[in-house]
């Protein structure tokens, strides 16, 4: 390979987590709410959860886990953050400047990417593209939420289902042929079913609709049945059309990495693809769909405790509103992980 073209794949360098301090069990939820552990459970896969104390925002988890993934790959001269997120500080500006402001990083591109719980891996495209362009050379990607702030507190579903966290990967320019190397990202998006995962009010269309908003349309919504049919079908699709872009079978994955949005989608989506269950992984339980954090989340927590060992061959799929979902590969490198918990 050329000179020229020995940089321009985005390639794993570092990775930190972060989660807030503040676990709420399903019991805390069925003091207030008409639920139990066992409904929660059984529905779901959740125990627990973490969501943020009051003043806190997805700007503060984002430079937590943002110092620990840089500190991982021994680098705080990244040339662009990325931050992934569904719940930005404020409406406008992006929250990514301001990220990067407080990591020491002034003057360098930063920018939010929206695409829901898909958004990390959309990022992970956005980012590798930075790479592959030239217009960066190492790119921290964050995905950030405190999902905690937008649940209708009468809501027991959603209520139940999502959690607040952070984690990043710093991405240096390198080989296609190393370990650590994102393979081709397959995205795609239906806006038909936006209406499925959506926060009614708050944007241009409600706003100059001159139609004062309900309370609950401030909240963030969901119609989990036809969610999870579209997940199921659009995880594997992707993951499906990215093995093939590897050139890969499913019997090749060491590792298969879900958007942990409920431990049945990931286990019907390990079954279509015939993974066995041994090589999915899965955090669910402990702390929630964290959305855009979802799957870097995953990833810097399997890495830390073992579970993902350098070698493996991982495939990594998501899904959220939009509709938007995308899927992609790596071989796993030896590299550092922080998790902070």
């Amino acid at each position: 390979m050329s000179a020229a073209r020995a940089g321009t794949h985005a390639v794993v360098a570092g990775l930190g987590s972060y989660l807030p301090p503040r676990i709420v069990t399903n019991d805390d939820l069925a003091a207030h709410l008409d639920t139990s552990d066992e409904w929660i459970r059984s529905r779901t896969g959740i125990a627990t959860r973490r969501w943020v104390e009051r003043g806190v925002s997805t700007s503060d988890l984002a430079v937590e886990a943002g110092m620990l993934a840089m500190k991982a790959a021994d680098d705080d001269m990244v040339d662009a953050v990325v931050l992934a997120t569904t719940t930005p500080d404020r409406l406008c500006p992006a929250t990514a400047p301001e990220v990067a402001a407080r990591l020491g990083l002034t003057g360098r591109a930063a920018f939010d990417v929206s695409a829901v719980c898909a958004g990390f891996l959309y990022g992970v495209a956005v980012s590798a593209g930075l790479v592959a362009s030239g217009a960066a050379t190492r790119v921290l990607l964050i995905g950030a939420e405190t999902y905690s702030t937008i649940l209708d507190p009468a809501d027991r579903t959603t209520r139940a289902i999502f959690g607040d966290g952070a984690a990043a990967l710093v991405l240096r320019a390198g080989r296609a042929d190393e370990p650590g190397a994102i393979g081709r990202c397959v995205l795609g998006s239906d806006g038909e079913h936006s209406e499925l995962i959506n926060i009614p009010a708050g944007g241009s269309r409600q706003r100059s609709s001159g139609v004062p908003a309900a309370p609950a349309e401030h909240y963030f919504q969901m119609r989990g049945g036809d969610v999870y049919r579209h997940a199921v079908e659009r995880m594997t699709a992707a993951a499906l059309e990215s093995l093939e872009l590897a050139g890969w079978e499913p019997g090749d994955v060491d590792r298969f990495v879900p958007h942990q949005a409920n431990a049945r989608i990931a286990a019907a989506v390990a079954e279509r693809l015939g993974i066995e269950p041994a090589r999915v992984l899965g955090n669910i339980a402990e702390v929630g769909n964290t959305a855009a954090a979802s799957v870097p989340l995953l990833l810097t927590e399997s890495a830390a405790d073992g579970r993902l060992e350098p070698g493996h061959r991982v495939l990594v799929a998501a899904f959220g509103g939009g509709l938007a979902w995308g899927a992609t590969t790596l071989v796993w490198p030896h590299v550092t992980a922080l998790p902070s918990r």
